[in-house]
C-alpha cells in the first residue's frame, strides 16, 4: 500500500507554492497526499492526521513561527497515542532552528531550493507504508 502523507500549513502564513509542489512530487512519486489548506491549527493538523491514517505529516511555514507550530503538533500527536507519525517540515528554517526542531522530534526539515528528488527520497527511505 503507498505511504499515506498530509501536507500542512500551520499557522497564519499565506504562501503554499512550495507545499503544493511538494506535495505533487510526492504524489507524482506514488504517495497518496491530503492538502489540509491554509491557516491550520497543530490540533486541526492532527485530528486530520488521525482521521486520514497518515504515515507521515509535511509542515510547511514560511511566517517564522516554526518554532512553536512545528514542536506543538509533535507533541500533539504524542498526547494521541499517534507518535509513530512521521513529522517533517519545510520553509524558511534557519539552520540553528533545524537542529533545534529535529531534537524535539521533527525527523528532517528542507529548505527553499531542496532538490525535490531529495524530498521524495528521503521520504520513500524513512517513512514507512501501512
Amino acid at each position: 500500500m503507498p505511504r499515506r502523507i498530509l501536507i500542512a500549513k500551520p499557522g497564519l502564513d499565506g504562501h503554499d507554492r512550495g507545499a503544493k509542489v511538494v506535495a505533487r512530487a510526492l504524489r507524482d512519486a506514488g504517495n497518496e497526499v491530503i492538502y489540509s489548506g491554509l491557516h491550520q491549527t497543530p490540533a486541526q493538523i492532527v485530528e486530520t492526521a488521525i482521521q486520514e491514517d497518515v504515515n507521515a505529516i509535511g509542515l510547511s511555514a514560511l511566517s517564522g513561527a516554526h518554532m512553536t507550530l512545528f514542536p506543538a503538533v509533535v507533541e500533539l500527536l504524542r498526547e494521541r497515542a499517534a507518535a509513530d507519525v512521521v513529522v517533517f517540515g519545510g520553509g524558511i528554517v534557519p539552520e540553528r532552528d533545524a537542529e533545534v526542531l529535529k531534537e524535539q522530534g521533527i525527523a528532517a526539515v528542507f529548505t527553499p531550493g531542496t532538490p525535490l528528488a531529495e524530498v521524495t527520497g528521503w521520504v520513500e527511505s524513512n517513512v514507512g507504508s501501512r
